[in-house]
């Protein structure tokens, strides 16, 4: 009964020494990573945010695009709420339309790239 016992704790003992053993590693190989990352190449950046701003500015829509201007915007239109309301609406009206333009023109490019996909498994089977 104690040389189980015994050869029980000799064995739990050695696992606990591997498991260590595997964290340490763990833990070098992690921060092995973590130091030898460039992580500051997204950050160090400065043409992303002017390729941002071009992107929001690209359309010439009259709508607010940006935070500030839809604060500014409901600033100027503080005292008169029917003045709000009717901008809203232009601008939802405006909104929509962009929209529905967009969708048209991604539905014609999906109609065209189904036609030409089919086009050519006729081609294929032909063959």
């Amino acid at each position: 009964m104690t040389n189980l016992i015994s050869n029980a704790i000799g064995h739990i003992s050695s696992l606990l020494k591997g498991l260590q053993v595997k964290r340490f590693l763990a833990v070098v190989l992690v921060g092995f990573l973590v130091l030898t990352t460039n992580i500051n190449s997204g950050y160090s950046n400065q043409d992303l945010g002017q390729r941002v701003r071009q992107q929001v500015e690209q359309d010439d829509a009259q709508r607010p695009k940006t935070t500030g201007q839809w604060n500014r915007e409901a600033r100027e239109t503080e005292g008169s709420p029917g003045e709000r309301l009717g901008r809203i609406g232009q601008q939802s009206a405006e909104a929509f339309k962009q929209f529905g333009s967009g969708y048209v023109e991604g539905a014609k490019e999906t109609a065209r790239d189904v036609r030409d996909s089919a086009a050519q498994a006729g081609k294929d089977l032909s063959k």
